[in-house]
């Protein structure tokens, strides 16, 4: 645990460090660009590593919970627990996240941390991990569109759509039947189960958000659609009302 621990402090000093180069290069960006622009660089390493241990170096999943942690798990856990601690403060530090944020990040690094200390059930934490951040830059890049002014466009619409489907599909229904087969095997550890449950509890507050703000953003839409119907059938009777006028002049 002392060679994980600083191996842990190495990445974060990384983290660190490349937040720190990038606000000398980018400063006129401001803080949060810079911080994005590492939670993006993280999001899509640890999509990659986590997706390569579920699909190719295994073990699946959704079959074999509660096993031993290999090493290509332990790193990515390892790179993971290291870029929470550094956001997680970063967020303290400049209070840009609320609650519901801080805990999702409390739980993520202390289920890492058990799941590093008792050296069992890393394909769940991973798979866990692929599926918290597989939405992340989609997330990222809809922020950037909205700072660069492009938000309002075509892509803007697109980043919504897929952020919106890609979440619901993959934290409520994968989510699901992963907690589903976390908890009916014997193997896990019974607080490893706990913290599944509370990070599908968490998807499910977020849920809510993205709930009240797709309803919110397409259902106005929806609205001046069938304003703009309404409108464009009023027009055409007008039309067709003096068309039949200028006929019986």
């Amino acid at each position: 645990m002392t060679l994980l621990a600083a191996v842990v402090l190495l990445c974060l000093s990384g983290w660190v460090a490349l937040y720190v180069i990038l606000c000398n290069i980018n400063g006129s960006r401001g803080y949060e660009w810079n911080c994005r622009l590492v939670t993006l660089l993280h999001g899509v390493l640890v999509v990659c590593i986590t997706a390569y241990i579920g699909y190719v170096d295994g073990p699946w999943p959704f079959t074999y919970p509660g096993t031993k942690n290999t090493p290509l798990q332990i790193s990515a856990m390892v790179l993971s627990l290291s870029y929470f601690i550094f956001d997680m403060v970063w967020c303290m530090y400049f209070r840009t996240e609320g609650p519901v944020m801080l805990a999702h990040h409390t739980v993520s690094i202390l289920g890492i941390m058990v799941t590093l200390w008792l050296g069992e059930s890393g394909v769940e934490s991973c798979a866990v991990l692929f599926g918290s951040e597989i939405t992340n830059p989609l997330l990222q890049a809809r922020w950037f569109l909205r700072r660069t002014g492009r938000y309002e466009t075509a892509l803007g619409e697109a980043v919504d759509l897929a952020f919106v489907l890609l979440f619901v599909f993959m934290r409520v229904f994968v989510g699901g039947a992963m907690l589903y087969c976390e908890l009916i095997s014997p193997r896990p550890r019974f607080f490893i189960k706990c913290g599944g449950v509370a990070m599908y509890a968490l998807s499910w507050v977020f849920m809510v958000d993205i709930w009240r703000f797709a309803k919110r953003k397409y259902g106005s839409k929806m609205a001046q659609w069938r304003e703009q119907g309404a409108r464009s059938l009023k027009n055409g009777a007008v039309v067709g009302d003096d068309a039949h006028e200028g006929k019986l002049d």
